[in-house]
């Protein structure tokens, strides 16, 4: 399975985010510094994390982005759909199913369960 940079950079921000134990959490710069990113790209991938309802942002002059739940209840397989899309949708047996009109695999599927 290969994910995109966008889903591998913006996985790599929320666990940053989850390790931060400053109470103000961590800035855009911060973020931008400790991933090698830049600052507008990572503001793209906060917002979308934030827009998700993963992160929060907290005001101020030092204000900065904190988990809004505990780690142990975000799932990874959410973020990253929210980061890129499914990994799996209902369209791609449809788009695979060659020749046949159903698959032949429906009931012992292999890539259903990822």
């Amino acid at each position: 399975m290969k994910i995109t940079a966008q889903e591998e950079y913006g996985l790599r921000l929320l666990i940053r985010v989850a390790r931060c134990t400053d109470q103000e959490g961590m800035s855009i710069p911060q973020l931008s510094e400790a991933e090698g990113l830049t600052s507008h790209y990572v503001a793209k991938l906060t917002r979308i994390l934030r827009m998700e309802g993963y992160i929060n942002s907290t005001p101020g002059n030092k204000g900065g982005y904190v988990l809004s739940r505990p780690a142990t209840e975000i799932n990874i397989n959410k973020v990253l759909k929210s980061l890129g899309g499914a990994l799996y949708d209902k369209e791609f047996c449809e788009s695979h199913a060659g020749a046949l009109k159903f698959c032949t695999h429906s009931v012992d599927c292999s890539s259903r369960s990822l």
